[in-house]
């Protein structure tokens, strides 16, 4: 026993590397495309990322396998970040945003009050790093549109 404690490559010795970025994947689907004689079944990946300087990224990415989508969702959403707005944990002013048919509300809490939001708009707020916000979601219940409404809300204040 005390051998496997002292060996260099034992997994409770090593120490992974700091990630760079703040990732937090929405939703990984099985998606199909019907061509002539079968169909073609891939994996989407939609992925949310934070690097620590207020700046935020959503991306989507399909590929045949799981860990390649999710690696390419977040090379491509590395390029894509975007500043957003926060003031004392909590977004300045109340905002509405509609992406298709979603339609999102995100409004300023007090402090102590929390995320208090649904799935894509929870998880989006919280790689973003705010602590205090009310969200509601209108219209849609489809996944990607709410979150790309939550980011076009986020992206609103000036």
């Amino acid at each position: 026993m005390s051998e496997q404690r002292n060996k260099p490559n034992n997994r409770r010795n090593t120490k992974q590397a700091p990630k760079e970025f703040r990732e937090e994947l929405l939703s990984i689907d099985r998606v199909t495309r019907v061509t002539a004689g079968w169909r073609q079944l891939r994996f989407r990946a939609v992925m949310v990322i934070w690097d620590g300087k207020w700046k935020v990224a959503l991306w989507t990415w399909k590929s045949w396998e799981v860990v390649d989508a999710i690696a390419k969702a977040i090379s491509d959403a590395k390029k894509r970040l975007v500043t957003v707005k926060i003031e004392n944990g909590t977004v300045p002013y109340n905002v509405t945003a509609k992406f298709k048919a979603a339609k999102v509300m995100v409004h300023p809490a007090s402090a102590g009050t929390g995320i208090i939001a649904w799935g894509s708009a929870r998880k989006i707020l919280a790689v973003a790093w705010y602590h205090d916000v009310l969200a509601k979601r209108y219209g849609s219940w489809n996944l990607i549109n709410n979150a790309k409404a939550t980011m076009k809300a986020l992206l609103s204040f000036k």
